[in-house]
């Protein structure tokens, strides 16, 4: 056909069949006898993705809701005490105390108000630090934290997150008490970390590169726990890792894509959680876990977790627990350095979900947990039994 000039020129709409066409080259108009039709590439991208929904960068929600100076001198003397407990010949009890995850930042306030006037008690023997967790990893499904859906009904508003848990976190450090969550989502930190005083990679995320080298590069001592199965060597490695310098995928405080350069996290520690096989904090398992440790090269210094498979997932168990770990502390035990307690005003869990009315105050939506009165006496407790320790 002499009219056609191959399928050169641009592409157009044709306006019988609606199809993308190419007609003839050098800008000629394309005409009927000219049209070749062009099939669409094939989508081979983001075919199961329903919606992409922007979020403030980092630098938009830092200048939004800022640190003050008065917070950010404390988020640093407290993860510097933290280090020392850890690390060093500090022989004060480092104690993680607080919900298993928050759902109602007003139920959370008042336990901190109360936590707040404890921690000032004790804080001769035991260093209080306040567990403040917004992201929960699921085992399959379920609510996945106030940073993902902090409306409680599934609508996954994360900005509103963001801004509720950063609110929250400022609220917590203003009441006079050191934070602590568990960083579940790599981006997250950008938006929350500079007011972190201790975090957790937990035992479903320990064996995780993008974890490890998210640690790596984090601010504040950090504790990962063993796994799901047990395994306290997954956890050392994760150690390790996180020690090294790591370059990986991240985001910038602009939220532009960036490869992300570390210097690697000393202050990482172990935490024991028990596993499949059952508990592990009994002296022969802390021993175990010491000798692990030695090998590695890393120092003896262990957290043991009272909840989760430690306590057979019965928060009941959890004074039972602490009483164990503080007899081999008693008898002379020096690797053992602090605890982690899950507690709420009120005891044990509620199902969820639920409508946000008929919801119980201050019961967790999640891990079930001791209530306040369980958890004042406790601390009183742990905080006479390490007397002799301070004479």
């Amino acid at each position: 056909m002499a009219g056609r000039l191959g399928v050169g020129g641009p592409p157009f709409l044709c306006p019988k069949t609606f199809r993308l066409c190419h007609g003839p080259s050098a800008g000629l108009p394309p005409t009927p006898d000219t049209w070749q039709i062009r099939t669409p590439v094939r989508n081979t991208s983001d075919i199961n993705v329903v919606e992409t929904r922007a979020l403030p960068s980092p630098a938009k929600l830092l200048t939004e809701l800022p640190k003050t100076e008065a917070q950010a001198d404390f988020v640093a003397r407290s993860r510097e005490d933290i280090h020392r407990i850890i690390f060093t010949d500090d022989r004060r009890f480092l104690l993680l105390v607080g919900p298993c995850s928050i759902h109602d930042v007003e139920a959370g306030r008042d336990y901190a108000r109360k936590l707040a006037a404890l921690a000032g008690e004790v804080a001769d023997r035991v260093m209080i630090v306040m567990r403040v967790y917004f992201e929960k990893p699921r085992t399959t499904v379920g609510w996945k934290g106030l940073i993902m859906d902090p409306h409680l009904d599934g609508s996954h508003d994360i900005a509103a997150g963001l801004r509720l848990a950063r609110t929250f976190l400022r609220d917590v450090l203003d009441a006079g008490l050191p934070t602590a969550t568990e960083l579940l989502d790599p981006i997250t930190p950008q938006y929350i970390a500079d007011l972190i005083c201790w975090s957790a990679v937990g035992a479903r995320t320990t064996e995780s590169q993008t974890h490890r080298q998210m640690a790596s590069g984090l601010s504040m001592p950090l504790g990962f726990k063993n796994g799901t199965d047990g395994s306290i060597q997954t956890a050392i490695n994760a150690i390790k890792a996180a020690a090294q310098p790591q370059t990986f995928l991240g985001i910038g405080l602009d939220g532009a894509a960036s490869a992300v350069v570390t210097r690697g996290n000393p202050n990482c520690h172990l935490v024991l959680r028990g596993g499949i096989p059952g508990p592990n904090y009994s002296p022969v398992h802390i021993a175990q876990t010491e000798q692990l440790l030695a090998k590695a090269g890393l120092p003896k210094s262990i957290l043991v977790d009272c909840s989760h498979d430690n306590s057979a997932k019965q928060p009941e168990r959890q004074p039972e627990v602490m009483r164990a770990i503080l007899a081999q502390i008693t008898a002379g035990n020096t690797s053992i350095m602090g605890a982690m307690v899950e507690s709420n005003l009120g005891a044990g869990s509620q199902a969820f979900p639920q409508p946000r009315a008929n919801l119980r105050y201050g019961v967790s939506i999640t891990d079930a947990c001791i209530d306040w009165a369980t958890t004042e006496a406790l601390v009183r407790e742990i905080h006479a039994v390490l007397a002799p320790r301070f004479a």
